[in-house]
């Protein structure tokens, strides 16, 4: 698992898991700025964590761009 046993992911954990799982919705994160500005704008309690509420919102994020893609 990407959190092990904290239940929250760090920003490596963040970018390993986009590039290994999301990669065909997200393109990959090779840029260490659009990383940090990804990880600042989920971190939306500024514990410098993604819990799962926060990542629901990246996942939700990347539903709704998908299906405008697919809609278009």
């Amino acid at each position: 698992t990407y959190s092990g046993c904290r239940g929250s992911l760090r920003k490596v954990d963040l970018k390993t898991l986009i590039n290994r799982e999301l990669r065909q919705f997200v393109q990959e994160i090779r840029d260490p700025e659009t990383l940090e500005q990804l990880f600042r704008d989920l971190d939306t309690n500024g514990d410098l964590r993604i819990d799962f509420q926060e990542y629901a919102t990246l996942v939700a994020m990347v539903t709704s761009a998908r299906g405008t893609f697919l809609v278009q």
